[in-house]
C-alpha cells in the first residue's frame, strides 16, 4: 500500500463514517506558529497541542516523506470540524514499528472517535507491507486511553520517559 495524502477511511463505513485527513502543510506551520486556522478548532491549536504541531512542522520539513503518515484531523461528516487529531509518528522504522497516537477534543469525548481512529490506523498498518507492529504509548495516569489499547489487543512491553510527556507504558500489537 502507498502512503498518500488521501484520506483513511474508517475499515467498516457502515460502523462509522470517521475519516482521518492530511493536515494541509500550510495548516499544520500555521498550527506550528500558534495560529487558529479556520479549518480547525480552539483545542487543537491550544498551547497543549502547540508542541505536537511544531514537532510535525518541523518533522515534515526535515523527513517530507513522513507527511503522509503523520498525525491527520479526525473528520466526522456531520460535525464542521475536526473532532480531534490521530496518526504515526512517522513511517515505520527499520524494524517495521509505527506508532500510533491520538487526541479528541474534550469537548467530543465519549462519543467513540478515539475508538474508530485507532481501528482506522491498525486498519492502516494492516494493509502496508512495510508494518509489522502498532505501537502505542499511554501514561500510566491515562486510565481510559490505557483501556482502549488494551480492547484492542496491545499488549504491555515496557515503559519510556518522554522528555515531554513524562513515563509512558509502551504497548504494542502486531501488525
Amino acid at each position: 500500500m502507498t502512503m498518500t495524502t488521501a484520506p483513511w477511511l474508517h475499515p467498516r463505513p457502515e460502523v462509522s463514517q470517521l475519516h482521518l485527513d492530511v493536515v494541509p502543510p500550510a495548516v499544520l506551520h500555521a498550527l506550528a506558529a500558534g495560529e487558529l486556522d479556520s479549518a480547525t478548532t480552539e483545542y487543537l491549536s491550544q498551547i497543549g497541542n502547540r508542541s505536537l504541531w511544531q514537532m510535525r512542522s518541523r518533522q515534515i520539513l526535515a523527513t517530507p516523506e513522513d507527511a503522509p503518515w503523520i498525525t491527520r484531523f479526525m473528520v466526522v461528516p456531520h460535525v464542521t470540524r475536526p473532532v480531534g487529531a490521530a496518526g504515526f509518528h512517522g513511517a515505520p522504522d527499520d524494524a517495521g514499528m509505527a506508532e500510533i497516537g491520538y487526541r479528541v477534543d474534550p469537548a467530543m469525548r465519549r462519543r467513540g472517535y478515539a475508538r474508530r481512529s485507532v481501528e482506522t490506523l491498525l486498519a492502516v498498518a494492516q494493509h502496508h507491507p512495510g508494518v509489522h507492529t502498532v505501537r502505542a504509548t499511554v501514561s500510566p495516569d491515562n486510565a481510559p486511553s490505557r483501556s482502549l489499547v488494551e480492547s484492542f489487543g496491545f499488549a504491555e512491553t515496557g515503559e519510556q520517559w518522554d522528555d515531554e510527556d513524562g513515563l509512558e507504558i509502551i504497548y504494542e500489537i502486531s501488525a
